[in-house]
């Protein structure tokens, strides 16, 4: 029996130069209880989609044709009450980022409740213990105590399972999740979406997963819709179209997945030595005659990168990691240990030989600044000048493949978020540096952006020479790009070998919980 069937939808959006078109003639069916991945890469139209099927279109975007058939009835025909009725009860929807999507003002008992309430005419008692149920289901800890916080009181994974559980206690027939893990490290994720995949099971619910996460939507659906602008270029079985594609464009998609690579074996002098590195942080006093205990970010750390070469460090959230990568260009302070740049201590121009790329381009760049001001900004501090300075910021973004002539003059704004990351990129490397920290550089990025990005890191490291230490949740990632890996875990080093040696054998429990947590095309 069909579920939901997608015939021809157009979307667009209304513009000063007419209507711009995001969604063109696309079709799918599903049946009840089926599992559908809607795969594409930013702006392909995948959430548009979802959200044209809940009728939750943003301004200025419109169904311009076709028909969503969802039960024998076409959702584009309803009235917005009867709309609402559909919405909630019989199709619920999991968005990528629950703390936009979350009230920060309300408790979570009180957004929880509030569906069984007005669809069904809970008691207010009686959706409170329905909801405390759905929150030992999704396994968070203190369901009741849970109920009385704010969504800011949880981390990101728990702050999902809230989600999650706020959709599925109303006993939708069909679920649609909206990369609800992009922003999760492997672990989180893995928890997450078996949770989901084992819930829809028990409920008989059908799901519709949207990611351009091929891995994961290849462990967790049975079919499989590829979008690229806006259009349906492939659709049939999951593990079919993922293994054997047979577009140019899903065959661009599964070759970007990241492939292993061979260490460089390199036994040459470390550039930098980091000799059993604290961080602790004050945490902020409640009380004026309280002080609560400090909280240690990293713990007696010691690490090497070599020259030329590039460190993978791993692990989950709150392990420590980009803390420590921090401290190493010292944008952390140092409360125990030593960071040497090639044997010195703090050699006077090591801000020019130490730099990062952060990890969200867009927060670390300035609005107002074009481009070319962006980029050279570390050499009016410690690069060339005048022509010399000119032909440095060309010949960088050159490297990074945004010729001056063209995107000097542009704002972040204006760019991709690929872009935007080769912007940072330049940045760090206009100076020159001997180290650069990269801190999940590739983390918000589609699969054929993330494969380019990397590509360029790649090949400006064998032509420029510095060494890098890059930081990661994504083991796949690290196995594709890195020479060694260096594995954290509450704030300590728990594992580090070449990269070839930790994939193939690894030897503590925690790197084998990360590398079991990553999901793989069959």
């Amino acid at each position: 029996m069909t579920l939901l069937s997608v015939e021809g939808l157009r979307i667009a959006f209304d513009t000063p130069e007419g209507p711009r078109t995001v969604v063109d003639d696309v079709s799918f069916s599903m049946p009840a209880k089926g599992r559908l991945g809607l795969i594409g890469e930013s702006g392909s139209g995948k959430t548009m989609i979802g959200r044209a099927i809940l009728n939750l279109l943003p301004p200025g975007a419109r169904v311009v044709g076709g028909r969503i058939l969802f039960d024998g009835q076409d959702l584009l025909s309803l009235k917005p009450a009867e709309m609402r009725a559909v919405r909630g009860a019989r199709i619920g929807m999991v968005f990528q980022e629950p703390m936009t999507s979350l009230n920060p003002s309300l408790t979570v008992g009180r957004q929880m409740t509030e569906g069984p309430m007005h669809q069904y005419g809970l008691s207010r008692t009686a959706a409170e213990n329905a909801a405390r149920e759905m929150l030992e289901r999704v396994q968070m800890r203190d369901p009741a105590g849970a109920l009385t916080r704010h969504p800011h009181e949880f981390s990101g994974g728990m702050r999902q399972r809230i989600m999650l559980a706020s959709v599925l206690m109303m006993r939708p027939a069909l679920l649609i999740a909206d990369e609800p893990t992009t922003a999760l490290d492997a672990v989180i994720q893995k928890e997450v979406m078996d949770l989901m995949s084992g819930l829809v099971e028990e409920e008989g619910t059908a799901l519709i997963l949207v990611s351009h996460d091929l891995p994961l939507v290849a462990q967790h659906t049975s079919h499989a819709v590829i979008l690229q602008s806006g259009r349906n270029v492939e659709t049939g079985e999951t593990a079919q179209i993922l293994t054997a594609p047979r577009d140019p464009y899903t065959r661009r998609l599964v070759d970007a997945l990241p492939a292993p690579r061979q260490g460089r074996g390199t036994a040459t002098p470390p550039v930098v030595e980091a000799r059993g590195v604290r961080v602790v942080f004050e945490r902020r006093r409640k009380l004026p005659w309280s002080r609560p205990p400090p909280v240690v970010a990293v713990d007696d750390v010691d690490i090497d990168i070599r020259e030329g070469e590039i460190v993978g460090l791993v692990g989950e959230s709150g392990s420590g990691k980009t803390t420590l990568g921090r401290a190493l260009v010292g944008l952390a302070p140092i409360s125990a240990g030593q960071v040497r740049l090639d044997g010195a201590p703090r050699p006077p121009d090591f801000r020019r030989r130490m730099q990062i790329v952060f990890q969200d381009p867009y927060a670390s760049l300035d609005p107002r600044m074009t481009v070319a001001r962006i980029v050279s900004a570390g050499l009016r501090r410690f690069g060339p000048t005048g022509s010399e300075g000119e032909r440095r910021l060309r010949e960088i973004l050159e490297g990074v493949q945004l010729p001056l002539d063209t995107y000097g003059t542009r704002l972040p704004h204006e760019l991709s978020g690929g872009q935007r990351q080769r912007v940072c990129i330049a940045r760090a490397l206009v100076t020159h540096p001997r180290f650069v920290v990269a801190d999940e550089p590739v983390s918000a990025l589609d699969l054929t952006v993330q494969k380019e990005v990397l590509a360029l890191l790649s090949g400006l490291r064998e032509r420029l020479g510095f060494s890098c230490l890059f930081v990661s949740h994504d083991m796949g990632v690290i196995e594709a790009l890195a020479d060694r890996a260096v594995v954290m875990k509450d704030g300590r080093v728990v594992e580090r070998a070449d990269c070839a040696d930790l994939f193939a054998a690894p030897s503590h429990a925690y790197t084998r919980r990360l590398l079991d947590a990553v999901p793989r095309v069959p």
